[in-house]
Parts: C-alpha cells; sequence; structure tokens
C-alpha cells in the first residue's frame, strides 16, 4: 500500500490530459513539450554517438566533462558566473536534479518555500523528503509576491528557498528587485537558494533572466538547476545539471547515484557542443516564441478569453470566465469535447486551499507547437464563443 505522504501523487494532470487529447484526437496544449525537432547538429551529435563512436555504456556519475565544462562556460558567456567544471553535477533532466538536492538538504522538522502556483514535482519531491512546504501566493493578473507574504513565510525553520523564473506554469519573470528580497531573507534565516532555471533563454518583450547566483553575495547559498530539453527542444532526452557551492552539490550528487546513477551517455556530448551553438540560435528562441505566443494569445482573444500575456517560459495562462466558465479543472475536462483542444488547469499547481481558489478559473495553454497547429487550436478555439 501507497504511503501516506505520496496518496496525493497517484497521476499527474499531464498524464491524463494527453490520455485524453490522444483519445478524442484533440490538439494537445496541455502537456509542454515542442512539435518540432532541436537543432540538427544537435541529433546528429547524438545519433553518431551511438552508432559510430560507441557511447552507450554508463557515463561517469557526475557526468561527462565535455558537459560540465560547457554549462560552466555557458554560465560565463551569458551571465558572468565563474563555475568550476567539478561543481557541475549532470542529472537526469531538471526534475531529478530539484529531487536529489531537496532529499539531500531536507528532512523532517525543515519548511521549504515554493512560489504557488508551481511544478507539480515541487510538492511530491518535499513530500518524499519528510520536510513541509511552505507556498507563497503569485497573485494574478501580473503573477507578482506580497512582500509581507513573503516574508512571513520564512522561519527558524525555512531550510531551502525554491525559486523557478521565468516561472511554469504563470510566464512570469522575476525581476532583479524581487530576487534581491528573496536572497535577503534567505541570509537573514540561513537558507539554501535552489533555482529551476529551465526557462532561462525564453523571455519575452522587456523582461529579462537574472540568475540568483549572479547577486551579490548569494552565489554561496545557491544551487542552479537547468537542461537542454526545454532550450534545444529535446523535452524526452532529460539531460539536466545543478551547479554550486561543493557542499551543496555534494548533497544533491550523494543522492543522486542512488536514483538513476547516470544515463545519456551519447546525448552528454552533443548538448555540450549544443550549448555552444552561436547567438542567433538563442535569439531565434525568443523571437520564434515570440510569434507563437502572440498568435496564440490572439486566437485566445477572438475566442473570448481573458489573457494573462506571459513574460517568459511557452505557456499562456487564460481566464474563460467572460465564456462563463469559473472551474478550470471543469474546463480542461471538457475543452476536447467542447472544441477539440487540450489544455490543463492552473489550480492543480497548488498545494494550499487559498492557491487552489485564487486560480480556480485558470487554465494553461502550451504554444510551443508549430504555427500551423496554433492556427488550428485558435480555429477551434473560436466554437466556445456565444
Amino acid at each position: 500500500m501507497l504511503v501516506e505522504r505520496m496518496r496525493p501523487f497517484t497521476s499527474t494532470i499531464f498524464t491524463e490530459i494527453s490520455r485524453l487529447a490522444a483519445r478524442t484526437g484533440a490538439i494537445n496544449l496541455g502537456q509542454g513539450f515542442p512539435d518540432t525537432d532541436g537543432p540538427a547538429s544537435l541529433l546528429a551529435g547524438a545519433a553518431a554517438n551511438i552508432t559510430e563512436h560507441g557511447l552507450n555504456q554508463y557515463p561517469p556519475g557526475p557526468g561527462v566533462p565535455a558537459l560540465r565544462e560547457a554549462v560552466a562556460a555557458h554560465q560565463r558567456r551569458f551571465y558572468g558566473l565563474d563555475v568550476d567544471p567539478d561543481d557541475v553535477l549532470v542529472t537526469t533532466g531538471a526534475t531529478e536534479a530539484i529531487a536529489a538536492t531537496l532529499l539531500g538538504l531536507c528532512g523532517p522538522g525543515d519548511e521549504v518555500i515554493a512560489f504557488e502556483p508551481n511544478y507539480d514535482s515541487y510538492a511530491a519531491t518535499v513530500a518524499l523528503s519528510g520536510a513541509t512546504l511552505r507556498p507563497v501566493p503569485l497573485r494574478a493578473p501580473g503573477f507578482d509576491v506580497d512582500d509581507d507574504e513573503l516574508a512571513a513565510a520564512f522561519s527558524e525553520r525555512t531550510r531551502v528557498v525554491l525559486v523557478n523564473t521565468p516561472h511554469n506554469p504563470t510566464g512570469a519573470v522575476f525581476s532583479r528587485d524581487r530576487l534581491i528580497r528573496i536572497g535577503e531573507l534567505a541570509r537573514a534565516h540561513d537558507a539554501v537558494i535552489v533555482t529551476d532555471e529551465v526557462y532561462e533563454h525564453m523571455t519575452f518583450d522587456d523582461a529579462r533572466h537574472v540568475p540568483m547566483a549572479t547577486l551579490p553575495g548569494l552565489a554561496d547559498r545557491t544551487l542552479t538547476i537547468s537542461s537542454a530539453g526545454k532550450t534545444f527542444s529535446v523535452t524526452g532526452w532529460k539531460v539536466g545539471w545543478v551547479h554550486g557551492p561543493p557542499e551543496l552539490v555534494g548533497a544533491a550528487r550523494a543522492v543522486k547515484q542512488f536514483l538513476t546513477f547516470h544515463g545519456g551517455a551519447p546525448l552528454q556530448p552533443a548538448v555540450a557542443e549544443a550549448l555552444a551553438l552561436g547567438d542567433d540560435f538563442y535569439a531565434g528562441i525568443t523571437a520564434d516564441l515570440t510569434r507563437k505566443r502572440d498568435l496564440l494569445s490572439a486566437g485566445l482573444r477572438a475566442a473570448g478569453f481573458d489573457v494573462l500575456t506571459p513574460r517568459g517560459t511557452y505557456f499562456v495562462v487564460a481566464d474563460p470566465r467572460p465564456l462563463g466558465h469559473d472551474d478550470g479543472v471543469e474546463l480542461a475536462w471538457k475543452l476536447p469535447e467542447l472544441c477539440g483542444v487540450a489544455a490543463v488547469p492552473v489550480s492543480v499547481f497548488c498545494a494550499s486551499e487559498a492557491g487552489v481558489a485564487a486560480t480556480r478559473p485558470l487554465v494553461r495553454f502550451a504554444f510551443c507547437k508549430r504555427d500551423e497547429v496554433l492556427v488550428e487550436a485558435a480555429e477551434r478555439l473560436a466554437a466556445l464563443r456565444p
């Protein structure tokens, strides 16, 4: 029988909605995966590593040296961070990096602060560790944080502050001032900062991604997590990494070796090469996703939704109340039959009753799809308008 602390996590909304989309033939804008492949050079490199170079056995536990060096070079190139490759741990996706980190740092009696709504693995991993999740609400429409609520979440039991920016599911990008304030509180309570930065290259308009490790006085208490999946459109490869101070990375490494030991031997060197792609590639991510964001957002508005324009990620949150729907969960289950499009409700990303209530009407759509798919989705969504 499943242990009590994991009973709320027997399935995920992504599994359920994707299954529903497949059964009904709906366009799946619920789960966040692209419908195009990543850079040709990346794919060719991985294929050659399998068929020509024989990289098919266990890689080194901490990760292939070339990838650890490439991560360090990437951090220096984009953020001016001086990262020692020895302080980079390669993981089976960012999800494992988060799990290994929290399991290595937290236990019963500890508290983990996370901003709500949040990616669903956060609450599950905190439960696995035996710690307690302390959610801080992000309030629509801007999904910012109230400073009093933020400060009240900290206590002498605070062990970790988990920060996700650019933020899934809301598309918010935390400002430098907001991150500085989070850092001040973390220092005051001697808490470790763990950052989930997998959407780091997906910011729009005037938004800029600021890694917390770049802020004054925070590098020595910050573990930075990212991955190849979102940046290079290879979400199924599950190649991620975490870097930070040796003693904190060591805690994650101690747990990680007993989760998967390691995998992705032919994929890691290919990702290492891709991280060094030119500025045109990274600029292209922004340009392409900005166009797709605007395309789907226009379709949602035309269908009658209020759209909460994202400043990052590849998700857009929409409010269907103008269409007469005030329950996002109910609407998400009906959408495939109503119009042939699948989305996920935002309230499932909340652990607290207050968070569920605040986000109850909202639904999230992914726009990391081909333009023609987004156009077709917009045409189908128009059927919802009375």
